[in-house]
């Protein structure tokens, strides 16, 4: 029985070592892999063979120990060791480590696979997926880039494909109003020639209004009228401070028969034409605008030496590439003056596209309190034929800061675009340190320091964030959330099943998964652009497996000696 217990007991050793190597020999095999976990091994005694039970001590002698021989090993238990490995930065942004406890979720079909390692890639679908075609879950964004959490789904990354602009809320301004400067008083006015209701009419008869009709108006002493039914005029090299108005069209008649840009039948119609594109803006108290007054054409410009209007005879033509003539004389008969400053910024719509858009400041009034400046803001832009988009006052307390602004907006009308409409941008005069003050000066000067909204820009690049987010980066410098890359976690990681491929399933012993943000929960942070490396100690490794291969050797030694002594038990009996 001796005998036979000592051979059994050197197999059972020689199975143990064995299993011993080859999860030590994995180990070291996956040293490289990424994000792999390694293991270790447990052993109990297998049974032991009881050769007297003992005895409690008695009144004349003492108690014996029960003697007992064991026979055999046997494996417990293989557990992994699920701590974090180091992080190696790889620059790749696909790639995606795991900073502390959890999972990535993949999907196969309609099962789940659970993964320490982020070597991610995008199919031709975009997709982010592992190397066996895993769809790496996630939470999806809203239609303004929000990320969703709730139903896991499969996070896609569409590089070159998805485009996005955003439309201008908020504009910044920063800059001095020469508070020293001449208050703005005086608007430009320039003047036509007298215009007549009957032919040969002479100065100061039969003089025209409003009312008047265009095909029925004559210079003085003329013998023809001025314009037909069916004629254009183009307003042409016209400035307003200095810049360039863009040419415009008007038709003579009660219908657009030729694309101009607008039409009309009368006087009024035509200064309400000449108002608009000159960009003045008539709500404020005065004579601004366009007017018909003593039979002529009166224009009066918004005040301010940046609000002056250039205009003459040069600028108006009938019919023009064909038999262009100028009907109309102009004199300018006052330069618009006062302290003023004007800059252009660029604004965009919701589809990108760029908007032209002027602003205008001038010196309103001086008090003891302060000053007061006013703004005027046009585009050319505006889906209407108007330019003048609003004004408003900027107050100033005497030591020239910002105490107040009346106003603050303007809307831009986008009708006809394909782009949201009406647009309201914010003019922001005072944001923390971008502010305007009013203080002497040799002159005013203002520039718009940023804004939001942008062009039409493609996604270029993106990175993965602590908490899972995926920030995309758009070639117009936007940056937009894309998704969030989740993490799961279980209540013993130790239960889950090894499929291979570095992939987990759950289990009955290792709970069912709980989905988390990283950095939630109890889950790592995610880490992108770097990978996790296998947590194996190589140099411990080594020892184990010298260790084994001993255990290995001692094993076979109790066989030789067994099988020599039955060698000997036979001869004897022999």
């Amino acid at each position: 029985m001796g005998l036979t217990s000592s051979l059994y007991t050197g197999l059972s050793g020689l199975n143990a070592n064995s299993q011993y190597i080859n999860v030590t020999g994995n180990n070291i095999a996956n040293a490289n892999t990424t994000g792999f976990k390694g293991s270790r091994i447990s052993f109990d005694t297998q049974i032991s063979q009881q050769l007297s039970s003992g005895s409690a001590p008695g009144g004349t002698s003492g108690g014996t120990n029960p003697a007992q021989v064991g026979l055999g090993v046997r494996v417990g238990g293989v557990t992994r060791d699920f701590s974090s490995g180091n992080l190696q930065p790889t620059g790749i942004p696909t790639d995606v480590a795991i900073d502390g406890n959890g999972f990535f979720v993949l999907k196969f079909g309609e099962q789940y696979r659970y993964s320490r390692a982020g070597q991610f890639s995008l199919d031709r679908d975009f997709n982010l997926v592992n190397p066996g075609g895993g769809n790496v879950q996630g939470y999806g964004v809203d239609d303004n880039f929000n990320v969703v959490q709730g139903q896991l789904k499969d996070i896609t990354i569409p590089l070159g494909v998805l485009t996005l602009a955003e439309p201008t809320k908020n504009v910044r301004f920063g800059g001095n109003l020469n508070a020293g400067g001449d208050i703005s008083t005086l608007g430009s006015i320039t003047t036509s020639g007298e215009l007549h209701t009957a032919a040969g009419s002479a100065a100061g008869a039969n003089l025209a209004t409003t009312a008047t009709a265009l095909a029925g108006i004559y210079d003085t002493g003329g013998a023809t009228p001025l314009f037909a039914l069916g004629d254009v005029i183009q307003v042409q090299g016209a400035s307003r401070g200095g810049a360039t108005i863009p040419n415009h069209t008007f038709q003579v008649g009660a219908a657009n028969t030729t694309g101009s840009d607008t039409f009309g039948t009368t006087l009024a119609d035509f200064t309400g034409f000449l108002q608009n594109i000159l960009g003045i803006d008539s709500t404020l108290p005065g004579a601004q605008g366009a007017t018909v007054t003593a039979g002529q054409l009166v224009i009066t410009s918004n005040t301010g030496s940046a609000s002056g209007i250039t205009l003459n005879a040069a600028n108006i033509v009938k019919n023009p590439g064909g038999t262009s003539i100028q009907p109309f004389t102009f004199s300018q008969s006052q330069d618009a003056t006062g302290e003023s400053v004007r800059t252009t910024f660029v604004a965009f719509d919701s589809l990108g596209n760029a908007l032209n858009v002027d602003l205008t400041l001038t010196l309103e009034s001086k008090a003891n309190t302060g000053t007061v400046w006013r703004y005027y803001v046009q585009s050319e832009d505006d889906a209407g034929l108007g330019t003048a988009m609003g004004n408003g006052t900027l107050l100033f307390d005497t030591s020239g800061q910002i105490t107040g602004v009346g106003g603050g907006s303007f809307n831009i009308d986008r009708s006809g675009t394909g782009a949201a409409s009406p647009q309201t941008i914010n003019l922001q005069f005072n944001h923390g340190s971008n502010t305007i003050s009013s203080l002497t000066d040799v002159s005013s000067q203002i520039a718009s320091l940023n804004q939001d909204g942008s062009p039409k820009g493609t996604l270029q690049d993106f990175t993965v964030t602590g908490d899972g987010t995926i920030v995309g980066s758009f070639s117009n410098s936007l940056l937009r959330d894309l998704g969030r890359v989740v993490l799961a976690t279980f209540t013993n990681p130790q239960g889950l099943v090894e499929e291979g491929s570095n992939l987990f399933s759950e289990n009955v012993n290792s709970g069912t998964p709980q989905i988390y943000t990283p950095g939630t929960g109890g889950a790592g942070r995610t880490v992108g652009g770097a990978l996790e490396q296998s947590n194996i100690d190589l140099s411990q490794e080594f020892i184990n497996l010298i260790a084994a291969s001993t255990g290995f050797s001692a094993s076979s030694r109790v066989l030789t000696t067994s099988d020599r002594l039955m060698q000997e038990l036979i001869s004897t009996i022999r």
